[in-house]
């Protein structure tokens, strides 16, 4: 099967160390924010999980095949914030040469980054 369940622990979340959210709606950046910290929280789980199957000695390939799904979560993550930073850079933009301006600027963190 290769998966392994998952067991409770007393230690303290990290969730419980978040930040109170300020009240009223939720703008479209804060919303792409909380996408995207869950996204992260899933692949912190994963990441869990794949530490307790190398302490059980668990076959290398069922190991390989959790971290190519942390790994390809975390690229999700990545990608979301980029498009997220995209859409606020187009929205502050003043004119299309201020857009064009902006997006080179992202174009390039991607190509760094990616």
């Amino acid at each position: 099967m290769g998966y392994v369940e998952k067991k409770k622990t007393t230690a303290p979340r990290a969730t419980a160390k978040r930040a109170s959210k300020p009240s009223g709606a939720i703008n479209g950046q804060g919303l792409h924010q909380q996408e995207v910290m869950h996204r992260l929280r899933r692949v912190e789980g994963q990441i869990r999980g794949v530490l307790t199957m190398m302490e059980q000695d668990l076959p290398c390939d069922a190991i390989a095949q959790q971290l190519s799904a942390a790994r390809k979560a975390l690229d999700r993550a990545f990608y979301e914030m980029m498009a997220c930073s995209l859409e606020m850079e187009i929205g502050e933009a003043a004119s299309s040469k201020d857009i064009r301006v902006r997006i080179a600027e992202k174009a390039r963190l991607l190509a760094k980054y990616a």
